[in-house]
């Protein structure tokens, strides 16, 4: 089990649903968020040349985030292209997705860059694609952080 007090909240109770399964179950739990995965923005759609690549990801994958407000307590907005075929990493950006979407920019800058070792998936999938969420996760936080201008 993790310790999930030093977790943000959203990501404490993914880390315990994933705690709370078998190996093999724990994979089919990232398979399931890969299914979840909110459908990209028209605007964004229409231009993908406006979202960040992430190359630490093994598949290609690809975001941009928004700030409603100013500083710390503006809202993130967060928002991510992965290909059907990459259920693994559509698995991680909607676990990204689900618990920063909507919160604030101060609580996404002080998300522990831990949290992607958290969920306890180290067992089931390679480092490269765990060090993937962990590139997606430092983006997010480098585009808030300009944004937001926190």
């Amino acid at each position: 089990m993790t310790d999930s007090t030093a977790l943000p909240s959203a990501f404490a109770e993914i880390a315990e649903d994933f705690h709370a399964l078998s190996g093999r179950d724990r994979l089919q739990l990232l398979l399931d968020f890969s299914n979840d995965l909110p459908a990209l923005p028209a605007r964004y759609a229409d231009h993908p040349e406006l979202l960040e690549p992430v190359p630490e990801c093994q598949s290609p994958i690809f975001l941009i985030t928004e700030v409603e407000g100013t500083g710390r307590e503006a809202t993130a907005r967060l928002f991510f292209s992965a290909p059907a075929e990459a259920p693994t990493t559509r698995g991680f950006a909607s676990i990204l997705a689900e618990a920063l979407d909507g919160r604030t920019v101060g609580e996404v800058l002080d998300t522990p860059e831990s949290v992607t070792g958290a969920l306890g998936l180290a067992e089931v999938v390679s480092p490269l694609r765990l060090n993937g969420m962990a590139g997606m996760l430092a983006r997010i936080k480098r585009q808030l952080a300009v944004k937001s201008a926190a």
